[in-house]
């Protein structure tokens, strides 16, 4: 008798495509590539992840050291049962949600000249990414500055909220400013992983689409997006993880008034201003929790197949 495996079956007995030679090498070389960083990213962020863990389940207050208690599970039922903590909840989600759809659309089109200008093609490219390259506090101080209803040139511009119109009185426009900074400032690096993505689109492709008499919108959305695919979902991801940690913007701009917190913000608050590493410690990881669950739900809505995208059979 036989003892040899059937081939591996999937939908409707069809059998499933073995991994190519060249894509194991791939994933070989790539495991050998990251590994090393992987290593230091581990050594120089393990400890501070465990120690952070450690502290979470204690009530622990730098004003009084020795007075460190075991309090199990008490400091993360505080911080879910808080309405504040769902307030900068929701604050950061609507940050992130509203900067990267923002920076998306804004970003493909910044893409889509860079990649497609032929003249002073350096000269455009470079200034396109120049904001990227500004440190975000100092980026946060100008957009300060340029938000002043005293000083800003902000109202100038835009005459029908008032000269005298002060963006940090309220909610609202406070949240705005924050994001107007937020978008200005990593835009760029948006445009920058789409111009990538852009680059793997085949112009021949394009001018077939063209042949058969697609409109430019068209072969946007039947030809360039779909192949884009992967490279958008990186830039979402990165972008969209970047952003549910936003912390300098907002302590430069407001330092959390009008209800302008987000989950980073309230952390420093509970460790840096109030010295309650316990519950600061907490917060930290149901900050990290709460980012592998946004990546996992990005990953999951878009579906992308990776071996598909390297065309690997």
């Amino acid at each position: 008798m036989s003892t040899t495996a059937p081939p591996r079956t999937g939908h409707q007995g069809v059998a499933a495509p073995e991994e190519s030679d060249r894509a194991k090498a791939e994933n070989s070389l790539g495991r050998r590539l990251v590994a090393p960083a992987l290593i230091l990213m581990l050594l120089v962020t393990a400890f501070p992840m465990l120690r952070a863990l450690y502290l979470s389940v204690f009530s622990y207050s730098l004003t009084a050291p020795d007075d460190r208690e075991f309090v199990g599970a008490s400091n993360y039922v505080t911080a879910l049962t808080d309405p504040l903590f769902w307030s900068t909840t929701a604050n950061t989600v609507l940050i992130m949600v509203v900067t990267v759809a923002v920076e998306l659309v804004i970003g493909f089109a910044f893409a889509m000249v860079m990649h497609r200008v032929i003249f002073a093609r350096g000269v455009i490219r470079t200034s396109i990414l120049i904001p990227y390259g500004i440190i975000t506090v100092v980026s946060g101080f100008a957009w300060q500055f340029a938000f002043s209803n005293t000083n800003g040139f902000i109202n100038s511009w835009l005459p029908f909220v008032g000269a005298d119109f002060n963006w940090f009185a309220e909610y609202p426009s406070s949240m705005a400013a924050i994001m107007v900074s937020e978008i200005w400032k990593t835009t760029p690096f948006m445009s920058l992983l789409l111009l990538a993505g852009l680059a793997q689109v085949s112009e021949d492709m394009l001018e077939a689409a063209k042949v058969d008499g697609a409109t430019w919108w068209q072969r946007l959305f039947k030809v360039i997006l779909p192949n884009m695919r992967a490279a958008i979902m990186v830039a979402v991801l990165f972008r969209a993880l970047d952003a549910y940690r936003i912390f300098d913007n907002i302590f430069v701009m407001t330092a959390g008034a009008n209800g302008t917190e987000s989950i980073s913000f309230l952390t420093y608050r509970q460790v840096i201003e109030q010295f309650q590493l316990g519950i600061g410690s907490a917060l930290s990881v149901l900050l990290f929790l709460s980012v592998i669950l946004v990546a996992a739900i990005i990953v999951k809505l878009f579906r992308v197949d990776l071996a598909a995208a390297r065309q690997e059979s």
